[in-house]
């Protein structure tokens, strides 16, 4: 029994240390906004926070959470930066298909709490490796400047 703590809520799961966190969040537990994209931590479509640190959760096993706050999409609301990233998306309508925007969004948050107003080169290195097919990198950049500059 694995004792985690998903969204502000301790939940114990019953599951193998090796689970990785992405298959305990969507089949365990219901919570689907983290998308599986490439299952090699490669593409971003499933970044969490852990303790506020974005990280690949397709390859992250249960056992290297225990103990530490996990923050999933559906949950990142709720921090003032994921709520200003979230409106930012709204407002300038970034989502073209939306599959990897999850993923977006974590990164986005991560980086916004811990550099609320990044340069450029900020926004490259934080969104480094969350691919989107769609190519809506312009407007993604574009959400996360507006973010930064919301009161």
């Amino acid at each position: 029994m694995a004792k985690l703590t998903i969204n502000g809520q301790a939940l114990e799961v019953d599951a193998p240390p090796d689970m990785p966190l992405l298959w305990v969040l969507r089949d365990l537990l219901k919570l689907t906004g983290t998308k599986f994209g490439c299952g090699i931590a490669q593409c971003g479509a499933c970044t969490v926070h852990v303790d506020g640190t974005p990280l690949r959760s397709c390859m992250l096993p249960i056992s290297a959470v225990e103990g530490r706050a996990v923050t999933t999409i559906e949950g990142v609301g709720a921090t003032p930066a994921g709520r200003k990233v979230q409106q930012a998306w709204l407002d300038l309508e970034v989502i073209q298909c939306g599959y990897c925007q999850s993923g977006q969004i974590m990164s986005a948050a991560a980086l916004l709490a811990g550099t609320p107003n990044p340069q450029d080169a900020d926004i490259n290195a934080a969104m480094a490796g969350n691919i989107c097919r769609c190519g809506t990198y312009v407007r993604i950049r574009e959400a996360i400047k507006y973010a930064a500059k919301a009161v």
